[in-house]
């Protein structure tokens, strides 16, 4: 199951993504301000945290970016009512925002991105536990190579199959 943290200083807008979240089985957290989201994020790894972009204390950037810091793999997203570019641009920089979203949203909108950014997720932490894998592998033979010369180099014939040749029987 995956857990989402909405940040919001509005009490029914978290109570409505909360309603919303938590029928699609995601565990949801909430947090009303900054200090509480911080909270939060400390005790609880989250998948995804969406987060109101106009709040009081940290904005919903400076937030995510301190969020970003304390858990790098979560998704983040901005939900604002207030259209601001340069809001949108320092998300995108500053806090690896995946998206923006309005309010008042779009419920079935808001349930499509969060399974995206969701499924995002996973495709980055499987392409990190892949390329780990291969780069352990690799110092496995680099490895073998240095004690035994020679080990790593494998001949192969156009359709792919190891050649095996007289003198290495």
């Amino acid at each position: 199951m995956n857990t989402i943290l909405i940040i919001d200083d509005e009490p029914c807008v978290l109570s409505s993504l909360q309603r919303v979240l938590a029928a699609e089985g995601y565990d949801v957290r909430t947090a009303s301000d900054d200090q509480s989201a911080l909270r939060a994020v400390a005790e609880c790894p989250c998948d995804l945290v969406l987060c109101d972009y106009r709040m009081p204390g940290l904005n919903g950037v400076a937030l995510l970016s301190l969020i970003k810091e304390k858990q790098p793999d979560a998704v983040r997203i901005i939900l604002s009512g207030h259209a601001d570019l340069g809001g949108a641009i320092r998300g995108i920089n500053h806090a690896e925002v995946y998206r923006f979203l309005t309010k008042p949203w779009d419920s079935d909108d808001l349930k499509v991105t969060i399974k995206q950014a969701l499924a995002y997720r996973t495709l980055l932490l499987e392409n990190r536990r892949l390329a780990d894998q291969v780069r352990r592998q690799q110092e496995t033979i680099d490895a073998l190579e240095a004690s035994y010369p020679g080990i790593a180099h494998v001949k192969r014939s156009a359709d792919g199959a190891v050649l095996v040749e007289e003198g290495d029987v």
